[in-house]
Formats: structure tokens, C-alpha cells, sequence
């Protein structure tokens, strides 16, 4: 893996493709590339322009640098994620990307094409960032929590880009979507290298990947998640337990990984 760690573009070249990603997102049709079942979810390919990608793809840290946080929870969640607690945690090749998605043209796409007013990001990136997934690791089916303790903000959409430019069929990793309750998968979508998924997050959006995944020795299954918050609650149709909580998963029967169903906050 090459480590340019570079920068590349101008503030003009990087407006340009931030206009012409979020037209993307502007251009989805219903039933194409934008869902409403079993939730709402939004997926684009080659949705950066290859040279953006290619730089985050170039830049993305080697799985045994000190920046990871590793997960190894049986049956819930192994995986990497790295350790951000603001923009200049970022490496640089991948802030790029992120500042994008985290600008205020995203977010007014993303804002009108899911009906979601007055979206912002996170800037303490609490749970986004990087992620990996080596072979035999997993995400149980869950529900992402729903309060951010430093902004007292309620998350409403995930967005995942994906970076696995060889993957195969075989591997396994899908992001998997499922009905209300957690139980039956109901679509699959593969990682592929430079595609956006955007979904929103509630108590009813149940997803994951838990199956262990199979790649390769030595390929990783990588991709960037940021997470977008509203001073608005979720509507009442959304929402299962009211007070904070952490991710609720399926196989701790809708607890969250100390059993609990709600958690103290700020």
C-alpha cells in the first residue's frame, strides 16, 4: 500500500467535487439507487472522482500503526476503527474526502433527498472515522445509539464509502439490511470500491455483517463512516427507547453490550 500522505488538491478543485458529488445525490431516483425499504437507504457507485478515492485508498493507515481501536467482542464485533477525536486526527489524503462529506453541500443533499431538516456532522467524530474488518471478523445485527453526549444531538443518518477495490463475490462483508425486528436480511450490498451507502439510523434500522467475513489473508474490508445529527428528535415512529442508549444488538436480545438498554449520559 503506498502512503503519499499528501494533500493533493486546491480549494478550487475540491469545490468542484464536492458540487459534483452532491449532485449526485441530487440526481438519484427512487427504486434505482434511493430506497425507502425496509428503511431508507441511498447507494451510489464511483461516487468520488477516481483521483479523490484513489488518494484516501493510498493514504488509508496500515492495520498495525498505533491509530486503531480494536474491537474483539465473540459473536457482537471484531473490527478496527480508528481513534479520532477531531479534523486533525485525520490522515492527510483522507481529510479531503472527509471534508466533503462533511460539508455543507453533502449535507444539503442529503438533508432534502432523505427529509431530514437542519443536518449537521460531527466534529468530535464519536464512533466515525475509519473502519476495518480482517478476515474472520464481524458486526452483529444491531441499532446504532441514538444521543451524542457532546452536543446533546440525536444521530439520524450513517454514510459509509467503501475502499475494497479487489473485492470478490466470495469474500463476504455485505452490509446487510433487515426488517423491523432484526430478524430476516432483506438486502444485501456489496463493498465495492467507491461506493456511498447513506441509511438512516433509528430503532428500527436494524443492520450488520454477522457472518464472519471471509477475505483473503492480508486484504482488509476498509471504509469511512461519518454519522449526521439533528437537534430534533426522531419521529415517534422511529423510536423504540426513548432515553439515550448505545447500539442495542440482536444476539444480546435488544441490549447493549452490558445488558442494559439505556445508558448514563451527559
Amino acid at each position: 500500500m503506498l502512503h503519499n500522505k499528501l494533500s493533493m488538491f486546491s480549494q478550487e478543485k475540491l469545490k468542484i467535487y464536492s458540487k459534483l458529488a452532491s449532485q449526485k445525490i441530487k440526481d438519484s431516483k427512487l427504486n434505482i439507487n434511493y430506497f425507502t425499504k425496509p428503511y431508507k437507504h441511498l447507494v451510489i457507485d464511483n461516487f468520488f472522482e477516481k483521483e479523490l478515492v484513489d488518494q484516501c485508498l493510498n493514504n488509508f493507515p496500515d492495520i498495525n500503526d498505533s491509530d486503531w481501536e480494536f474491537y474483539n467482542d465473540k459473536n457482537i464485533e471484531i473490527k478496527y476503527r480508528s481513534k479520532w477525536n477531531s479534523e486533525f486526527d485525520i490522515p492527510e489524503g483522507i481529510v479531503d474526502a472527509i471534508r466533503i462529506m462533511n460539508g455543507a453541500d453533502f449535507l444539503n443533499s442529503i438533508s432534502g433527498l432523505f427529509e431530514i431538516k437542519k443536518l449537521i456532522p460531527d466534529s468530535y467524530f464519536s464512533g466515525g472515522g475509519l473502519n476495518v474488518t480482517k478476515k474472520g471478523g464481524l458486526l452483529d445485527v444491531h441499532v446504532d445509539g441514538n444521543y451524542h453526549d457532546e452536543t446533546g444531538l440525536n444521530r439520524r443518518l450513517n454514510a459509509l464509502l467503501y475502499l475494497n477495490p479487489k473485492w470478490k463475490n466470495d469474500w463476504g462483508g455485505e452490509f446487510g439490511l433487515y426488517d423491523e425486528n432484526g430478524i430476516k436480511c432483506l438486502k444485501k450490498i456489496e463493498p465495492l470500491f467507491n461506493r456511498l451507502v447513506i441509511f438512516d439510523t433509528h430503532d428500527k434500522s436494524w443492520h450488520g455483517l454477522p457472518d464472519p467475513i471471509n477475505f483473503p489473508e492480508g486484504e482488509l474490508r476498509r471504509s469511512i463512516i461519518l454519522y449526521y445529527y439533528t437537534k430534533a428528535t426522531r419521529p415517534n415512529e422511529q423510536i423504540k427507547v426513548k432515553e439515550p442508549h448505545s447500539a442495542l444488538w440482536k444476539k444480546k436480545g435488544f441490549k447493549d453490550k452490558r445488558g442494559k438498554k439505556t445508558r448514563d449520559y451527559l
